[in-house]
């Protein structure tokens, strides 16, 4: 008798899915959730227990992965929900990272207000603001620049600061003119040279861009 009770105990304990099986099945679907932008139904998967930090294979996390495809209402549901704004992918992007990248200065607010770290780099070593510079989102460099604590002057693996950035990636046109002047606003150190020992008022010079010259001296 108690062989056949342990046998059906068994057999039922085999039917049911495991915690792994159960969570590998939450993950994949909240994972189709993001990227489909159904943010109704990635209300109810997290009401429901799924957690806002999972993550696919290579580590990028929802949030990352919202950010990358400019979903702000599915950013601010995840956000709300506890999502990581500092978890990092495979290749060192976060959200809070990524949105400073791509100019999405409202995300950046949200992290910033959400606790965005500012000693976690990208793969350049460099900050949200460094490649904000350098592809000329002047509204996100603004935000950036002009928060409390933040390393304006950081130097990333390249040997350049944002400012420096600004100069040698950026086409010396208006847009970059401004963001010149709003780091000079905030206090950026104009003098510190590249990896070379060239200043950025001498590639600003190299290249020919007297606005910005005229800002530096």
């Amino acid at each position: 008798m108690k062989g056949i009770l342990l046998m059906a105990m068994m057999a039922v304990a085999a039917s049911c899915p495991s915690l792994t099986q159960t969570t590998q099945v939450m993950n994949q679907n909240v994972l189709e959730l993001v990227q489909k932008n159904d943010v109704n139904g990635m209300a109810k998967a997290l009401e429901n227990g799924a957690d806002a930090n999972t993550a696919d294979n290579n580590k990028n996390s929802l949030l990352l992965i919202a950010t990358r495809n400019s979903q702000t209402e599915m950013a601010k549901l995840l956000v709300k929900h506890g999502a990581d704004v500092n978890q990092q992918s495979d290749n060192l992007d976060s959200a809070f990272l990524y949105a400073g990248a791509s100019g999405q200065t409202e995300l950046v607010q949200l992290y910033l207000n959400n606790g965005a770290r500012f000693d976690i780099f990208n793969r350049y070593n460099g900050t949200a603001l460094i490649p904000a510079c350098e592809r000329g989102h002047v509204e996100t460099v603004r935000l950036l620049a002009n928060t409390k604590k933040f390393p304006i002057d950081h130097v990333n693996r390249l040997g350049w600061t944002a400012l420096m950035e600004a100069i040698v990636l950026g086409d010396g046109s208006k847009k970059y003119q401004e963001i010149v002047q709003i780091l000079k606003d905030a206090g950026s150190r104009l003098d510190i040279p590249d990896s070379d020992g060239v200043s950025p008022l001498q590639h600003a010079k190299n290249r020919g861009f007297k606005e910005i010259v005229s800002l530096l001296q």
